[in-house]
């Protein structure tokens, strides 16, 4: 069976540093070379394009095979790649500088390299060597801080159009010698680009990191940078059974709340448009988005219906940032604020929706329970709740952003956590709730919807 006319295995195996593999050398480039140029060229129907583990040609990435054929090209590089796809995948003739030709060598050298890693798989595992996986899990937050430090300084911003290191040094207040350490480290990372010791960003950090362009995410990625100092604290989180750095909404840094609202709106940007298809708009006249936060699903409803009029309750401190976005989106006449404690205060009544969208994981079990009560009371009949949250199977353990988000909580909240499936159900069904329901969604997060009969 050939559902394509070709299949391109493209080798882009990562080893430790030190050893040859085909990444080492470039095929991450390569392969979004490649395709590019088939997209460009109209053949994304014809020529299907897989990453694949190691072809067993190191030390001649980045290597690709083509099939039905099966010629095996090595040191295939992005500026090879018009000339392979126009040649081979346009007119059927294969680039002869490139090929593999001897079948018996290649395989004989396969062989050699394929021997060579597994007695070095054999070496260190006598030695009592940690796996490579888990030493790279150990070092993660490395690489973690590094990204984290260059968006906190702004680094990507002072690098604008290219700049030395002193230069930047000097617009983000840093030391030369320590910045210069920093941007080589990013570097190395691929965060950003050096020649002849002037940086530049890469496509990627000057799209999500420099002030002003169109998608810049340093606002919301310093969210990210506020939790650092949480998630140092584990282990001590561990041992008192909560956080230990803990803040109340009320009562956290000016500098805080800007980048958590940012980061949530970039998150529900990309949520809302699921999570309004999923639950439909039909019938629905009332809203109210509890801890609504930056009125991104808000807007996504109103906007999927012209007779739906919503309502955000949020903290005082939060709802000058929904307003703005309201506004921008032509919605000021149709969804509403109204300054609101989520833990206490009487939710309104009369709704056909109520969103509790990354809400429940703040708070623990009684507090879910009694706030579910109230979200039943503020229905009308046949008026629905959408809790949408990183809902754990039964046993907890998966899925793995939703496991790792409950120590997210465990950190930066009193009694915070993931919930369970079988724990949204009894909740909703204690407070009256019928037709319980679990969605699942592409992504982390996941629906539980109950019905008010």
């Amino acid at each position: 069976m050939e559902p394509f006319r070709y299949h391109v295995f493209v080798c882009d195996q990562q080893k430790p540093e030190g050893i040859p593999c085909c990444a080492a050398r470039g095929s991450g480039r390569t392969l979004e070379a490649l395709r590019r140029e088939i997209a460009a060229r109209g053949l994304s129907d014809e020529v299907q394009v897989t990453a694949c583990g190691s072809l067993g040609l190191c030390e001649r990435g980045p290597n690709l095979v083509v099939y039905p054929e099966g010629v095996w090209y090595s040191g295939v590089t992005p500026e090879d790649v018009p000339e392979l796809v126009q040649a081979h995948f346009k007119e059927g003739r294969q680039v002869e500088r490139l090929v593999n030709r001897d079948a018996a060598a290649l395989a004989a050298e396969v062989r050699t390299n394929r021997d060579k890693m597994l007695a070095a798989r054999r070496a260190q595992e006598a030695a009592g060597a940690l796996p490579d996986d888990l030493a790279q899990s150990l070092r993660a937050f490395q690489e973690s801080r590094v990204l984290l430090s260059a968006v906190e300084l702004d680094v990507f911003t002072a690098v604008g159009g290219g700049a030395s290191a002193a230069e930047v040094a000097a617009k983000v207040g840093g030391h030369p010698r320590s910045t210069e350490m920093l941007m080589n480290a990013l570097t190395a990372m691929g965060a950003l680009t050096k020649q002849q010791g002037v940086f530049h960003n890469t496509p990627v950090t000057a799209r999500f990191f420099v002030s002003g362009s169109p998608d810049d995410a340093r606002v919301a990625t310093l969210h990210t940078v506020h939790l650092w100092d949480h998630w140092s604290a584990l282990t001590a989180c561990v041992r008192a059974g909560t956080s230990v750095v803990a803040r109340e909404s009320a009562k956290r840094p000016d500098d805080w709340t800007e980048p958590f609202i940012a980061a949530m709106h970039r998150n529900a940007l990309q949520r809302a448009p699921l999570i309004v298809q999923s639950v439909g708009t039909q019938g629905v006249e009332r809203m109210l988005d509890v801890g609504g936060g930056s009125a991104a699903y808000s807007i996504a409803f109103a906007q999927a219906n012209g007779l739906l009029r919503a309502e955000v309750l949020d903290l005082a401190a939060v709802l000058p940032i929904a307003e703005g976005h309201i506004a921008r989106a032509g919605l000021t006449g149709r969804i509403r604020t109204r300054v609101g404690d989520l833990r206490r205060d009487k939710l309104g009544e009369g709704y056909n929706l109520v969103l509790l969208s990354a809400i429940c994981h703040m708070l623990n079990a009684e507090e879910n329970l009694d706030l579910v009560k109230r979200c039943h009371a503020a229905l009308a009949p046949q008026g629905r709740l959408v809790v949408q949250d990183f809902i754990l199977e039964p046993d907890k353990t998966a899925p793995r952003f939703a496991a790792l988000f409950s120590l997210n909580m465990l950190t930066g909240t009193a009694e915070g956590s993931s919930y369970s499936e079988p724990e949204y159900a009894a909740w909703l069904k204690s407070a009256g709730f019928q037709e319980v329901r679990h969605i699942h969604l592409p992504g982390p997060s996941g629906l539980v919807v109950g019905t008010r009969s």
